[in-house]
Protein backbone atom coordinates (compact mmCIF):
# COMPACT_ATOMS: atom_id res chain seq x y z
CA UNK A 1 0.00 0.00 0.00
CA UNK A 2 2.89 2.37 0.78
CA UNK A 3 4.49 1.69 -2.60
CA UNK A 4 1.27 2.78 -4.39
CA UNK A 5 0.81 6.05 -2.53
CA UNK A 6 4.48 7.16 -2.67
CA UNK A 7 4.53 7.99 -6.41
CA UNK A 8 1.18 9.79 -6.10
CA UNK A 9 2.47 11.95 -3.23
CA UNK A 10 5.68 12.74 -5.10
CA UNK A 11 3.66 13.74 -8.18
CA UNK A 12 1.47 16.05 -6.10
CA UNK A 13 4.51 17.70 -4.54
CA UNK A 14 6.06 18.18 -7.99
CA UNK A 15 2.86 19.71 -9.37
CA UNK A 16 2.53 21.95 -6.32
CA UNK A 17 6.13 23.15 -6.69
CA UNK A 18 5.61 23.80 -10.41
CA UNK A 19 2.42 25.77 -9.74
CA UNK A 20 4.19 27.80 -7.04
CA UNK A 21 7.07 28.63 -9.40
CA UNK A 22 4.61 29.64 -12.12
CA UNK A 23 2.74 31.97 -9.78
CA UNK A 24 5.94 33.56 -8.42
CA UNK A 25 7.35 34.05 -11.95
CA UNK A 26 4.07 35.61 -13.09
CA UNK A 27 4.12 38.08 -10.19
CA UNK A 28 7.75 38.96 -10.92
CA UNK A 29 7.02 39.54 -14.61
CA UNK A 30 4.03 41.73 -13.79
CA UNK A 31 6.14 43.83 -11.41
CA UNK A 32 8.90 44.16 -14.02
CA UNK A 33 6.39 45.25 -16.67
CA UNK A 34 4.91 47.86 -14.31
CA UNK A 35 8.39 49.15 -13.40
CA UNK A 36 9.33 49.33 -17.09
CA UNK A 37 6.21 51.32 -17.92
CA UNK A 38 6.82 53.75 -15.05
CA UNK A 39 10.47 54.11 -16.10
CA UNK A 40 9.62 54.69 -19.78
CA UNK A 41 6.80 57.21 -19.30
CA UNK A 42 9.09 60.26 -18.89
CA UNK A 43 11.10 59.32 -21.97
CA UNK A 44 7.96 58.79 -24.03
CA UNK A 45 6.68 62.20 -22.92
CA UNK A 46 9.96 63.85 -23.96
CA UNK A 47 9.83 62.23 -27.39
CA UNK A 48 6.22 63.31 -27.92
CA UNK A 49 6.93 66.86 -26.78
CA UNK A 50 9.87 67.09 -29.17
CA UNK A 51 7.44 66.74 -32.11
CA UNK A 52 4.99 69.39 -30.81
CA UNK A 53 4.96 72.47 -33.04
CA UNK A 54 1.78 74.34 -32.04
CA UNK A 55 3.53 75.83 -28.98
CA UNK A 56 7.05 76.00 -27.58
CA UNK A 57 5.86 76.50 -23.99
CA UNK A 58 5.14 73.82 -21.41
CA UNK A 59 1.53 72.64 -21.76
CA UNK A 60 -0.81 70.46 -19.76
CA UNK A 61 -1.14 67.66 -22.30
CA UNK A 62 1.27 65.06 -23.66
CA UNK A 63 0.11 64.16 -27.17
CA UNK A 64 0.81 67.05 -29.56
CA UNK A 65 -2.04 68.67 -31.47
CA UNK A 66 0.27 69.46 -34.37
CA UNK A 67 3.21 67.26 -35.30
CA UNK A 68 6.39 68.28 -37.09
CA UNK A 69 10.19 68.30 -37.29
CA UNK A 70 10.54 72.02 -36.59
CA UNK A 71 12.19 71.59 -33.18
CA UNK A 72 14.84 69.27 -34.60
CA UNK A 73 15.51 71.64 -37.50
CA UNK A 74 15.78 74.63 -35.17
CA UNK A 75 18.47 72.83 -33.16
CA UNK A 76 20.99 73.19 -35.96
CA UNK A 77 20.51 76.96 -36.02
CA UNK A 78 21.77 77.22 -32.44
CA UNK A 79 25.02 76.35 -30.66
CA UNK A 80 23.71 72.81 -30.13
CA UNK A 81 25.94 71.37 -32.86
CA UNK A 82 29.00 72.88 -31.19
CA UNK A 83 27.98 71.47 -27.80
CA UNK A 84 27.28 68.09 -29.37
CA UNK A 85 30.68 68.03 -31.08
CA UNK A 86 32.41 68.99 -27.82
CA UNK A 87 30.63 66.18 -25.99
CA UNK A 88 31.46 63.67 -28.72
CA UNK A 89 35.14 64.61 -28.70
CA UNK A 90 35.33 64.42 -24.90
CA UNK A 91 33.55 61.05 -24.76
CA UNK A 92 35.54 59.42 -27.57
CA UNK A 93 38.97 60.59 -26.40
CA UNK A 94 38.15 59.67 -22.80
CA UNK A 95 36.87 56.23 -23.84
CA UNK A 96 40.06 55.42 -25.76
CA UNK A 97 42.58 56.68 -23.18
CA UNK A 98 40.68 55.41 -20.15
CA UNK A 99 40.17 51.96 -21.68
CA UNK A 100 43.90 51.61 -22.38
CA UNK A 101 44.85 52.72 -18.86
CA UNK A 102 42.27 50.52 -17.12
CA UNK A 103 43.13 47.39 -19.10
CA UNK A 104 46.88 47.85 -18.60
CA UNK A 105 46.44 48.46 -14.88
CA UNK A 106 44.09 45.50 -14.52
CA UNK A 107 46.43 43.17 -16.39
CA UNK A 108 49.39 44.31 -14.30
CA UNK A 109 47.62 43.77 -10.99
CA UNK A 110 46.22 40.43 -12.14
CA UNK A 111 49.41 38.88 -13.52
CA UNK A 112 52.36 40.51 -11.77
CA UNK A 113 53.44 39.98 -8.18
CA UNK A 114 55.52 42.79 -6.71
CA UNK A 115 56.09 44.57 -3.43
CA UNK A 116 53.35 46.95 -2.31
CA UNK A 117 50.91 45.37 -4.77
CA UNK A 118 48.22 44.74 -2.17
CA UNK A 119 48.77 48.05 -0.35
CA UNK A 120 48.47 49.83 -3.70
CA UNK A 121 45.17 48.08 -4.45
CA UNK A 122 43.87 48.86 -0.97
CA UNK A 123 44.97 52.49 -1.24
CA UNK A 124 43.15 52.95 -4.56
CA UNK A 125 40.08 51.22 -3.16
CA UNK A 126 39.98 53.51 -0.12
CA UNK A 127 40.72 56.60 -2.21
CA UNK A 128 37.84 55.75 -4.52
CA UNK A 129 35.40 55.86 -1.60
CA UNK A 130 35.78 59.62 -1.26
CA UNK A 131 33.27 61.56 -3.38
CA UNK A 132 34.67 63.50 -6.30
CA UNK A 133 32.92 66.64 -5.06
CA UNK A 134 35.68 67.04 -2.47
CA UNK A 135 38.23 67.76 -5.20
CA UNK A 136 36.18 70.15 -7.33
CA UNK A 137 37.60 73.37 -5.88
CA UNK A 138 41.25 72.37 -6.18
CA UNK A 139 40.68 70.88 -9.64
CA UNK A 140 39.11 74.13 -10.78
CA UNK A 141 42.07 76.14 -9.48
CA UNK A 142 44.55 73.83 -11.22
CA UNK A 143 42.66 73.92 -14.51
CA UNK A 144 42.24 77.68 -14.31
CA UNK A 145 45.98 78.13 -13.79
CA UNK A 146 46.58 75.94 -16.85
CA UNK A 147 44.04 77.91 -18.91
CA UNK A 148 41.73 74.90 -19.32
CA UNK A 149 38.42 76.41 -18.20
CA UNK A 150 35.55 78.23 -19.92
CA UNK A 151 36.35 78.37 -23.67
CA UNK A 152 39.15 75.79 -23.26
CA UNK A 153 37.14 73.46 -21.03
CA UNK A 154 37.15 70.53 -23.48
CA UNK A 155 40.80 69.48 -22.94
CA UNK A 156 40.39 70.27 -19.25
CA UNK A 157 37.46 67.88 -18.94
CA UNK A 158 39.34 65.17 -20.82
CA UNK A 159 42.32 65.59 -18.48
CA UNK A 160 40.14 65.24 -15.39
CA UNK A 161 38.17 62.25 -16.71
CA UNK A 162 41.28 60.21 -17.59
CA UNK A 163 43.47 61.30 -14.65
CA UNK A 164 42.20 58.68 -12.21
CA UNK A 165 41.34 55.96 -14.73
CA UNK A 166 43.64 53.40 -13.15
CA UNK A 167 41.50 53.34 -10.02
CA UNK A 168 38.69 51.67 -11.97
CA UNK A 169 40.55 48.39 -12.31
CA UNK A 170 38.24 46.31 -10.07
CA UNK A 171 35.91 44.68 -12.61
CA UNK A 172 38.53 44.24 -15.33
CA UNK A 173 41.03 42.67 -12.93
CA UNK A 174 38.40 40.22 -11.74
CA UNK A 175 37.78 39.17 -15.34
CA UNK A 176 41.50 38.77 -16.08
CA UNK A 177 41.83 36.59 -12.98
CA UNK A 178 39.45 34.07 -14.57
CA UNK A 179 41.75 33.59 -17.60
CA UNK A 180 44.30 30.80 -16.91
CA UNK A 181 47.84 32.02 -16.38
CA UNK A 182 49.09 28.97 -18.25
CA UNK A 183 48.23 30.79 -21.49
CA UNK A 184 50.61 33.60 -20.55
CA UNK A 185 53.34 31.13 -19.62
CA UNK A 186 52.99 29.19 -22.88
CA UNK A 187 53.20 32.39 -24.92
CA UNK A 188 56.23 33.57 -22.95
CA UNK A 189 57.98 30.25 -23.62
CA UNK A 190 57.34 30.78 -27.34
CA UNK A 191 59.09 34.15 -27.12
CA UNK A 192 56.16 36.56 -26.81
CA UNK A 193 56.63 39.77 -24.89
CA UNK A 194 54.27 40.91 -22.15
CA UNK A 195 52.68 43.41 -24.53
CA UNK A 196 52.14 40.70 -27.15
CA UNK A 197 50.58 38.42 -24.54
CA UNK A 198 48.13 41.13 -23.54
CA UNK A 199 47.31 42.24 -27.08
CA UNK A 200 47.22 38.92 -28.94
CA UNK A 201 46.08 36.44 -26.28
CA UNK A 202 44.38 38.06 -23.29
CA UNK A 203 42.34 40.81 -24.96
CA UNK A 204 40.72 38.52 -27.58
CA UNK A 205 39.59 36.26 -24.73
CA UNK A 206 38.47 39.27 -22.69
CA UNK A 207 36.24 40.85 -25.35
CA UNK A 208 33.26 41.30 -22.97
CA UNK A 209 35.29 43.23 -20.41
CA UNK A 210 36.92 45.36 -23.11
CA UNK A 211 33.52 46.39 -24.45
CA UNK A 212 32.23 46.94 -20.92
CA UNK A 213 35.16 49.24 -20.18
CA UNK A 214 34.66 51.19 -23.40
CA UNK A 215 30.94 51.65 -22.74
CA UNK A 216 31.38 52.85 -19.17
CA UNK A 217 34.25 55.15 -20.17
CA UNK A 218 32.10 56.64 -22.95
CA UNK A 219 28.86 57.08 -21.03
CA UNK A 220 30.31 58.85 -18.00
CA UNK A 221 31.54 62.01 -19.82
CA UNK A 222 28.66 61.85 -22.29
CA UNK A 223 26.12 62.53 -19.55
CA UNK A 224 28.23 64.57 -17.14
CA UNK A 225 26.73 67.86 -16.01
CA UNK A 226 27.96 68.83 -12.55
CA UNK A 227 31.69 69.13 -13.13
CA UNK A 228 31.28 70.25 -16.75
CA UNK A 229 29.10 73.16 -15.63
CA UNK A 230 31.62 73.99 -12.92
CA UNK A 231 34.48 74.70 -15.34
CA UNK A 232 32.75 75.56 -18.66
CA UNK A 233 30.58 78.45 -17.52
CA UNK A 234 30.40 81.84 -19.17
CA UNK A 235 31.05 80.93 -22.80
CA UNK A 236 29.26 78.62 -25.19
CA UNK A 237 32.43 77.50 -26.97
CA UNK A 238 33.60 75.20 -24.17
CA UNK A 239 30.25 73.78 -23.03
CA UNK A 240 29.16 70.21 -23.46
CA UNK A 241 25.63 69.41 -24.53
CA UNK A 242 24.27 68.96 -21.00
CA UNK A 243 25.48 72.37 -19.81
CA UNK A 244 24.43 74.15 -22.98
CA UNK A 245 20.93 72.71 -22.98
CA UNK A 246 20.50 73.48 -19.30
CA UNK A 247 20.76 77.17 -20.12
CA UNK A 248 17.60 76.82 -22.22
CA UNK A 249 15.67 76.10 -19.04
CA UNK A 250 16.25 79.56 -17.60
CA UNK A 251 13.11 81.56 -16.93
CA UNK A 252 13.87 83.97 -19.77
CA UNK A 253 14.38 81.19 -22.36
CA UNK A 254 12.19 78.24 -21.38
CA UNK A 255 9.14 79.72 -23.09
CA UNK A 256 10.87 79.63 -26.48
CA UNK A 257 13.13 76.61 -25.95
CA UNK A 258 11.20 73.93 -24.06
CA UNK A 259 10.23 71.78 -27.07
CA UNK A 260 13.67 72.39 -28.59
CA UNK A 261 15.17 71.16 -25.31
CA UNK A 262 13.12 67.96 -25.60
CA UNK A 263 14.33 67.44 -29.18
CA UNK A 264 17.93 67.92 -28.06
CA UNK A 265 17.43 65.40 -25.27
CA UNK A 266 16.23 62.80 -27.78
CA UNK A 267 19.25 63.34 -30.03
CA UNK A 268 21.64 63.10 -27.09
CA UNK A 269 20.07 59.82 -25.97
CA UNK A 270 20.23 58.14 -29.39
CA UNK A 271 23.98 57.23 -29.54
CA UNK A 272 24.12 55.73 -26.04
CA UNK A 273 20.87 53.85 -26.59
CA UNK A 274 22.09 52.32 -29.85
CA UNK A 275 25.46 51.39 -28.34
CA UNK A 276 23.91 49.77 -25.30
CA UNK A 277 21.31 47.82 -27.30
CA UNK A 278 23.90 46.50 -29.75
CA UNK A 279 26.49 45.63 -27.09
CA UNK A 280 24.21 44.67 -24.20
CA UNK A 281 25.27 41.02 -24.36
CA UNK A 282 28.94 41.86 -23.88
CA UNK A 283 28.11 44.45 -21.22
CA UNK A 284 26.32 41.86 -19.07
CA UNK A 285 29.06 39.27 -19.63
CA UNK A 286 31.69 41.80 -18.62
CA UNK A 287 29.92 42.69 -15.38
CA UNK A 288 29.17 39.09 -14.37
CA UNK A 289 32.58 37.77 -15.47
CA UNK A 290 34.44 40.48 -13.60
CA UNK A 291 32.49 39.80 -10.42
CA UNK A 292 33.60 36.15 -10.18
CA UNK A 293 37.02 36.82 -8.65
CA UNK A 294 38.54 39.90 -7.03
Amino acid sequence: MKNETAPAGSLKRHMGLKASNTISNTIIYILLVIMSIVWLIPFICIVLQSFRVESTWQVGYVIPKQWGWKNYIDLWHTDFKKWYLNTLIIALVTAVIQTVIVLCMSYTLSRFRFKLRKPLMQFMLILGMFPGMLTMIILYRVLKDLGLTQANAVPGLILVYVASSGMGYYVSKGFFDTIPKSLDEAARVDGATRAQVLYKIILPLAKPIVIYTILTAFMAPWGDFVFARYISFGTSAGMNVAVGMYNWLNLDQIGQCYTRFCAGGVIVAIPVTILFMCLQKYYVEGVTGGAVKG
